[in-house]
């Protein structure tokens, strides 16, 4: 198989010190390759989704690293930093972080706009990502007159306007319906499948997670399982 797009190499993050300390991971290492589709599954407090904020350069290890597209991340700072999360990955999660009193193409996009693009361009493409989820026609509606499965299309839409090699999805059917969340997942495994971009799931949801091609299971900051070595 080819190099990994991003190789996880033992990493550690505690928070608090001494008798307040709390190993969130204790040694967490494995490759992603590209175009895969990988669901970390673990309980509350396994520590899934301190190692997706760490993957997701949204914070830093204790101590091990990530290799990004042969780049260690541990060496970009500022500019640099904020310009590879933005270019490389987009977010999805449960919560929307949506501006409810703004627009929905605005909230679309806005990682655009971080990005220094053009306001044309913007628009051309925050509404081509809406086309894509079938949600153009609400892009002058406030964001908070939408339901909870048109408010996660549009954090779909959002996450892609900067066409992401990697999507970081965070319990992403965690608000909503069992038939909402269903379009939700068909949405994202097709976005993995036909566009080829790699989807990384933090979930509990055991349906959920064996959709996808691999499945790494958590506990205690440790990984016990991981499908691909078992099917290796």
């Amino acid at each position: 198989m080819n190099t990994p797009i991003m190789s996880v190499d033992d990493l550690h993050k505690s928070y608090g010190r001494g008798q307040n300390r709390f190993d969130a991971l204790r040694g967490v290492s494995f490759g992603v390759h590209e175009g895969e589709s990988i669901a970390i599954v673990g309980k509350s407090g396994s520590g899934k989704s301190t190692l997706m904020h760490l993957m997701a350069l949204l914070d830093a290890p204790s101590s091990g690293g990530i290799v990004l597209e042969g780049v260690d991340t541990g060496t970009l700072r500022g500019s640099r930093l904020n310009r590879t999360r933005n270019r490389t990955f987009g977010f999805v999660f449960q919560q929307f972080f949506l501006t409810g009193n703004t627009t929905v193409l605005d909230n679309v996009v806005l990682p655009m706009k971080i990005a220094g693009i053009g306001r044309a361009e913007r628009r051309r493409r925050g509404l081509a990502a809406l086309e894509q989820l079938e949600m153009e026609g609400k892009a002058r509606s406030k964001a908070a007159d939408l339901s909870g499965g048109q408010k996660q299309r549009v954090v779909i839409a959002r996450a892609l306007v900067n066409n992401p090699r990697i999507l970081f999805a965070d319990e992403p059917t965690g608000n909503l319906d069992s038939q909402t969340g269903a379009v939700v997942e068909d949405i994202l495994f097709t976005l993995n499948r036909e566009h080829g971009i790699t989807l990384i799931v933090v979930t509990h949801d055991e349906d959920l997670a064996a959709r996808c091609d691999r499945r790494i299971f958590l506990r205690d900051g440790l990984v016990v399982e991981d499908s691909a070595a078992v099917a290796a």
